[in-house]
């Protein structure tokens, strides 16, 4: 692919990524599912264009929807783990199943943790989270991590798919 194509392929996917977000933020409910759908419609980003352009990428579409979507937690989440997809092959190539596990775990309840910390300190702790045990502390943190690794596992079948079906048909 010549570097005009790759161009626009990046610029047609970022403005994707940017109007998913900003659609998602009109949605309650979508706030964790939105910045799911643009990491996914960065990942031919990543594939074709390689990860440089894939960052770039990712840090527009942040940038963009930090400015623009009305939903700033929804737009946090995109800004904490939508560079994941540029991460996960490097995770991928470790030998050990449960090193790579670990490591997934790892950074997502670290990201976890820097984001709703960085969130409680910006905006004040919220009435419902004030009386919050620690026992249900840790189990949405268990499911936050079974949704990164659920997460994990589309983005790997989404690639496959690039790769299979979807790449020869729009570019052969």
């Amino acid at each position: 692919m010549n570097a005009s194509r790759r161009m626009a392929l990046c610029g047609m996917l970022t403005a994707l990524a940017v109007v998913i977000l900003l659609l998602g933020g009109l949605l309650p409910l979508a706030t964790f599912c939105a910045p799911v759908l643009a990491m996914a419609a960065l990942l031919p980003v990543l594939e074709e264009c390689g990860p440089r352009a894939a960052g770039i990428a990712w840090a527009a579409t942040s940038l963009l929807a930090l400015l623009l979507a009305a939903d700033r937690e929804m737009a946090m989440v995109m800004l904490f783990f939508g560079w994941y997809t540029i991460l996960r092959p490097g995770i991928a190539r470790m030998t050990s199943p449960l090193t790579r596990l670990a490591t997934k775990v790892l950074l997502c309840s670290a990201l976890i943790a820097l984001l709703y910390g960085l969130l409680l300190k910006l905006m004040g702790p919220a009435t419902d989270l004030a009386g919050l045990s620690p026992v249900l502390t840790v189990m949405m943190l268990v499911l936050a991590n079974l949704t990164f690794l659920l997460l994990d596992v589309a983005l790997g079948r989404l690639t496959a798919l690039w790769h299979r079906r979807l790449r020869n048909f729009l570019f052969h």
